[in-house]
């Protein structure tokens, strides 16, 4: 894992406190009322006649946008350019049609000739059934349900041998339609599809004709107060949108061309049907792909006598779907959609459920859309976190959420995960300390008792232990851990430079807690980077930092005392600890972590409050602090506290009256 992981430079530890802001919670997300959802689903339910054109037109007005502005760079007029990608698109999407149509046509004359390999196939899996197996237990259902259907009533006069019963009459009615009738309900059917995409091409010819015209009325209407963030929302949808169909199409005709050429070489009929059939239903996430391969193989079922047919085009369909789910589509489109897995499946039951069939092809990039509303627009905030695939628990949140849930079992997962890539000292320093900076936090506000802290603490010294083995494998790794230099204000990227932790070889150094359990378990994350460092580390609780427990501490073999402080309130016990660890041994560096969220200081006012409390350094950081707790500088001598004696009062003589020294 060490050997993987790469040497950390400013810009990665700056990515990762881009990913990290744990200095102040976010705003709750509000949700809309149950009014405003069922008012909008009503809408787009009732008004589907008008809605679903104008989303379809949308959404190849976002496709067909980056084809226009190609053509309009090479030399060609807008008004030419769009309508040649308006009417080039929808003459593919004719053909299309009229291939598929073609195919069906031709598959339907021919389903007769397959009727004896099926009903070949039927007895076969008869035979095999033991007993009379299920299917002949179905068939004597079905036949026994036919004879009672068949039984004449027994309230109906029986036929006797003289008067055989009389056969009915089948009467046909044949009504003589008039031409124009039989072209009224041949052109009839087609009416309505034809209107609809013909309304939608006139739409997308002046959508994108009007394209920067439209963008800035969309802003002046509901962004006119937020042009950057506007925007960006408007570009962000754009590039999402338009990817995610681009690119889907060119996975689904990688995706369909060799399922055409497989089935045509295996001997299936209408292989280009399929293939076509296949392109078209993996825009239909999840489900599309299963109901492409259903009918090919009912038709290998069909067309020959054996069951090897059968089984060669499954292995087709199932070796085509790894190779484009995991080999293709990674590289060509990745997973840049923004949506989570979930939200894909329960986007495509309800657009499904609001629009029908055309909802559910429509359904990722729709929910894109929202998606990204949400990401741009504060008010529509709860669409992201809902189908959004970013986290929406900061890294820290999330851990403490598992601490405070007494799972330190998913929390280690998590924190793994991290270590893949980042160092130990990074993760303790940006995760796990502003984790337990949140669990303070709720101590002091009141809102943790006694038990649920020792729990929270207990919690993250199980995840210390179980990231011993990484310690292990990251202290026997060739690279050091690297990481960026955060002196002063932050600095772009570029220009930071990279420092390396000192090497701990040979030094001894006990971390203590401060003043609760808390305490302890960051002083434990504290001891096993300086373990990784090559120093000994050994770890003191915040008991034995009690007056009465501090001479009892073994300090001979040690070289620096560092006690950490969650609570930043807490100066005064520190500089008590202090003066108390350096009476126990004189030569002895004492360090003191106040510990913060972004783990970065002012040095100026850390070496000041230093020497105001006598200490050898002050940290607010795992950096600072293995740095100050490694360094080779001489301890600071303990000062002496120059005491005053009370002087006693002189005793004032006492005035006598006259009358009475008289």
């Amino acid at each position: 894992m060490a050997a993987n992981r790469r040497n950390e430079t400013a810009s990665g530890t700056h990515g990762l406190d881009d990913i990290l802001s744990a200095a102040a919670p976010r705003p709750r997300t509000a949700l809309p009322n149950v009014a405003t959802t069922v008012t909008t689903v009503a809408a787009l339910y009732f008004g589907r006649e008008v809605f679903l054109p104008i989303a379809i037109a949308l959404l190849l007005t976002f496709a067909l946008a980056p084809l226009v502005s190609a053509l309009k760079r090479v030399g060609i007029p807008r008004t030419a350019a769009v309508i040649a990608s308006v009417l080039g698109a929808f003459a593919a999407l004719a053909l299309f049609s009229f291939i598929i149509a073609t195919q069906v046509s031709e598959l339907a004359q021919n389903i007769p000739v397959y009727q004896t390999n099926i009903l070949a196939k039927i007895r076969s899996l008869k035979e095999t059934g033991v007993g009379g197996g299920i299917i002949a237990r179905l068939s004597d259902v079905v036949e026994r349900v036919g004879q009672e259907i068949d039984r004449q009533d027994a309230t109906l006069p029986a036929a006797t041998p003289d008067k055989p019963p009389r056969e009915p009459v089948p009467v046909e009615i044949v009504a003589r339609e008039r031409p124009l009738e039989v072209l009224q309900n041949i052109v009839g059917p087609l009416i309505s599809p034809l209107g609809s995409a013909g309304l939608i091409i006139v739409v997308v010819i002046f959508m994108l004709l009007e394209r920067e015209d439209l963008r800035d009325r969309f802003i002046r209407l509901v962004g006119y107060g937020d042009l950057h963030r506007t925007t960006e929302a408007l570009q962000d949808a754009a590039k999402r949108v338009g990817r995610y169909l681009l690119m889907q199409l060119v996975v689904n005709i990688v995706y369909a061309i060799p399922i055409a050429i497989g089935l045509w070489i295996l001997g299936i009929p209408n292989a280009l049907l399929w293939g076509l059939l296949a392109l078209a239903l993996r825009f239909v996430p999840y489900i599309g792909p299963a109901i492409g391969m259903l009918l090919p193989l009912f038709l290998a079922l069909a067309v020959a006598p054996g069951w090897s047919l059968v089984l060669w085009t499954a292995a087709l369909f199932v070796v085509m779907e790894l190779v484009t789910g995991n080999v293709v589509e990674p590289w060509l489109y990745g997973s840049r959609t923004g949506l989570s897995p979930l939200a894909i499946i329960v986007a495509a039951i309800f657009w499904t459920w609001l629009w029908g069939p055309l909802g559910l092809v429509l359904s990722t990039p729709l929910t894109v859309c929202l998606v990204v509303l949400g990401r741009h627009v504060p008010q529509f905030e709860f669409l992201d976190v809902l189908f959004g695939n970013e986290p929406v628990l900061e890294p820290h949140a999330r851990l403490y959420q598992r601490l405070l849930a007494g799972d330190p079992d998913e929390a280690t997962d998590h924190a793994e995960e991290m270590l893949e890539e980042k160092y130990l000292v990074e993760f303790y320093d940006k995760v796990a300390i502003p984790a337990l900076l949140l669990g303070e936090r709720d101590r002091v506000r009141g809102v943790m008792g006694d038990l649920q802290r020792r729990q929270v603490a207990a919690s993250a010294l199980t995840l210390v232990a179980n990231l011993e083995d990484d310690a292990k494998e990251e202290a026997d790794g060739d690279d050091a851990p690297h990481v960026a230099e955060a002196e002063g204000e932050p600095r772009d990227a570029a220009e930071e430079d990279e420092a390396e932790l000192p090497d701990g070889t040979g030094m001894s150094v006990l971390c203590a807690g401060g003043r609760g359990e808390l305490d302890d378990a960051a002083a434990a994350m504290l001891a096993q980077v300086l373990e990784v460092q090559g120093a000994a580390a050994s770890k003191a609780g915040f008991a034995d930092m009690e007056p009465a427990s501090i001479r009892r501490l073994e300090l001979d073999a040690v070289d620096t005392v560092v006690v950490g402080f969650l609570n930043r309130d807490s100066v005064k016990h520190a500089r008590f600890l202090v003066r108390r660890l350096k009476r126990a041994k004189a030569a002895l560096r004492v360090g003191i972590v106040f510990w913060s969220e972004n783990g970065n200081g002012d040095e100026e006012a850390a070496a000041k409050l230093a020497q105001d409390i006598n200490a050898d350094f002050v940290a607010h950081g795992m950096v600072d602090a293995v740095t100050g707790a490694l360094s080779n500088e001489p301890p600071v001598a303990l000062k002496l506290v120059a005491k005053r004696r009370m002087r006693r009062p002189r005793a004032t003589p006492r005035k006598v009256p006259a009358a009475a020294a008289g």
